[in-house]
């Protein structure tokens, strides 16, 4: 694990320093296979060790960060993580490059086709041959790490990513839910589906 580049980060929301972080996992479950190189970007902003800072750990999503997609929530999250660490003046937004809950782009896109067949994502993932979350965390822990990170706010609805920061040592003082509006039919049955499906809890 080692920082690639550091440098100022000017955004909409406010002034960020932006990280580049790369290293070598390993590519299975529970520490098994092959190591692979995975990288991931955090931007900072503030005194992150002044308070426990509010961090969210953001999955890469090309077809809701970029292109605006209502099949997901994704891009709402990541912009609402973004004003809210910017309204407390403090934080870090780790992204990092797992698109498709980890199964990538192609697989999300035969995913998609599966789903406007009617099947929810998860059966979706499934039907392709894939658990319905294949992500890990082993990199955006360890990017908190070097940012020398030991207890945080996490910004999250995921149970998850709550249990893989505190299996790893980084106290989780808080979980804030992150739970935009949904805004289209399609992200509403994504959340319901998440809700019910995967665990990720929401206060409605």
């Amino acid at each position: 694990m080692r920082k690639v580049a550091e440098a100022d980060f000017p955004t909409r929301w406010g002034q960020f320093r932006i990280f580049g972080f790369e290293g070598h996992f390993p590519a299975g479950a529970n520490g098994s296979g092959e190591r692979r190189k995975e990288t991931a970007v955090a931007l900072v902003m503030g005194n992150i060790h002044g308070c426990d800072p509010l961090v969210r750990i953001h999955s890469q999503c090309l077809t809701g960060d970029v292109f605006g997609s209502l099949r997901c929530d994704c891009r709402l999250q990541l912009e609402m993580a973004l004003e809210m660490i910017a309204r407390a003046g403090c934080g870090v937004l780790v992204y990092e490059q797992q698109e498709g809950r980890g199964i990538g782009l192609m697989a999300k896109l035969q995913a998609y086709e599966l789903q406007d067949r009617g099947l929810d994502t998860v059966e979706a993932n499934e039907e392709l041959g894939f658990a319905a979350d294949c992500r890990q965390y082993a990199l955006p822990v360890e990017v908190l790490k070097a940012l020398d990170l030991q207890r945080v706010r996490l910004l999250s609805n995921n149970p998850d990513k709550v249990a893989a920061l505190e299996a790893a040592g980084i106290k989780v003082s808080e979980r804030v839910p992150c739970e935009p509006e949904p805004r289209s039919a399609h992200s509403r049955q994504y959340l319901k589906t998440k809700k019910e499906k995967m665990g990720h809890l929401f206060s409605k």
